[in-house]
């Protein structure tokens, strides 16, 4: 395992404009300004892929850490990838002590479907009870 990388939710340790700045390029939240993801940082469970002081990846979770979680803004950089390192990412994610006994543990993806069924996530088993509010174009007007 590489060794030189370690998982924390120290949120002390982030590089929040490195997190910013790939978060804002992403399809999920292109253009999303800054003090939003300072926002959503602190006020979720937050876990950050470092190697050395370098942010080179980034997972949150929100939850009431007793029922229900949501997780997001997960990424790994390029030049990261294939060392298995999402995988230690979701696996430290699913071990956490506050996401235990979870009745339902939502997460919306793109392009992972993959990974994520590797780790017990599958298609909505009843898609019909799900709804959701979506606020379009949100970050448009919105300076960084």
């Amino acid at each position: 395992m590489h060794t030189e990388y370690i998982i924390t939710t120290d949120q002390t340790r982030f590089d929040i404009a490195a997190i910013h700045a790939f978060l804002s390029q992403t399809y999920w939240s292109p253009g999303v300004p800054r003090s939003i993801v300072e926002k959503a940082v602190a006020n979720s469970l937050s876990f950050g892929i470092l190697r050395g002081k370098e942010q080179i990846g980034f997972g949150r979770v929100v939850t009431d850490k007793a029922t229900f979680a949501y997780l997001a803004d997960v990424y790994v950089l390029e030049a990261h990838r294939g060392k298995g390192l999402s995988k230690r990412l979701i696996e430290t994610i699913q071990a956490h002590g506050d996401l235990q006994g979870l009745r339902r543990f939502l997460l919306f993806t793109k392009d992972a479907h993959g990974l994520y069924a590797q780790y017990g996530f599958a298609e909505l088993a009843n898609p019909g009870r799900v709804m959701e509010k979506v606020g379009a174009n949100l970050y448009v007007h919105q300076a960084s």
